[in-house]
């Protein structure tokens, strides 16, 4: 299939690229690395009569750490960069295994951080991770920027808080206290396929007890799950096998999939319970180096 018939504008400047998207609004789409877009345009799913490329702005490809405060990662970032990022990889490996596991590698070559979180697909293998690690979201507008939670980001399948001239800039994944983080899926092949469920968990353990926890379930709701009844329950408890059996029961109950043909909602309850213990075992003994399932 042929793309349909469109303008292409590269703006060299956020405040450019907001003024092209209030000037177009319904009619513009932005593109970074276009790799949800053009196959929904080669499809004939939308035909955007503009397309406003993200590529050129600045701090787009940003990759740094920032002493005592955390990591700044841009929204132009491929995949890729992020899952060979030494600075990414020196705090958090959990950020790196979900990258690196996303996709086919043509596909992590190009597709960025920022399409994965805008996309809002329930089975995005970033957005847990990065909610569990406590990130946030800065969104660049014609008014100025505001920052807020990135799991306050989304709203549904395909939709987010941004309005149509706003652009996502950047994610900040703050230094913590936790000790910590993991994030494993399931898919139906080794290479390249959404999540069939995805279980993202940051903890903070001391002395062998519990003291914060962060369980953030993919695939398994609308948007990206805080399994908040679970992190409710961990804490204060102590780091043992028979709590972490408890708590994959209450992310069991505390799930909402739907039955497509990927797999059947109980089948992915099932996976969820199963994962959450995986998950919360591993990075009590690995910290954030924990890989579970390869």
């Amino acid at each position: 299939m042929h793309l349909p018939d469109f303008d292409f504008y590269a703006p060299e400047s956020v405040a450019e690229a907001c003024e092209l998207m209030t000037r177009y609004q319904d009619e513009a789409r932005v593109i970074n690395g276009g790799t949800d877009i053009l196959p929904r345009m080669k499809n004939q799913v939308m035909a955007p009569a503009i397309l406003v490329s993200i590529k050129r702005l600045p701090g787009m490809k940003r990759i740094e750490y920032i002493p005592g405060k955390g990591i700044v990662i841009g929204a132009g970032v491929t995949l890729n960069e992020i899952a060979l990022s030494e600075v990414i990889e020196s705090k958090y490996h959990s950020i790196c295994h979900a990258a690196a596991h996303m996709a086919a590698n043509q596909i992590r070559n190009i597709g960025t951080l920022g399409g994965n979180i805008v996309a809002s697909i329930p089975s995005a293998d970033m957005p847990p991770i990065l909610i569990a690690l406590g990130a946030t979201a800065k969104i660049a507008g014609p008014t100025g920027e505001r920052v807020m939670p990135l799991e306050d980001v989304f709203t549904g399948p395909g939709k987010t808080v941004l309005a149509k001239n706003e652009i996502l800039t950047e994610v900040f994944v703050p230094d913590g206290k936790m000790t910590g983080s993991a994030y494993h899926k399931f898919a139906l092949r080794r290479a390249g396929a959404l999540a069939v469920v995805g279980v993202a968990v940051a903890v903070e353990i001391e002395k062998g007890v519990i003291k914060d926890a962060r369980v953030v379930l993919g695939a398994v709701a609308p948007v990206p799950l805080r399994a908040v009844k679970v992190d409710a329950f961990l804490k204060g408890k102590p780091a043992t096998d028979e709590v972490f059996a408890e708590a994959g029961e209450i992310a069991y109950d505390e799930c909402r999939p739907i039955t497509d043909f990927r797999a059947s909602a109980e089948y992915r309850r099932e996976l969820v319970k199963v994962y959450t213990k995986r998950c919360l075992k591993k990075v009590v003994t690995d910290g954030h180096k924990a890989v579970v399932g390869g």
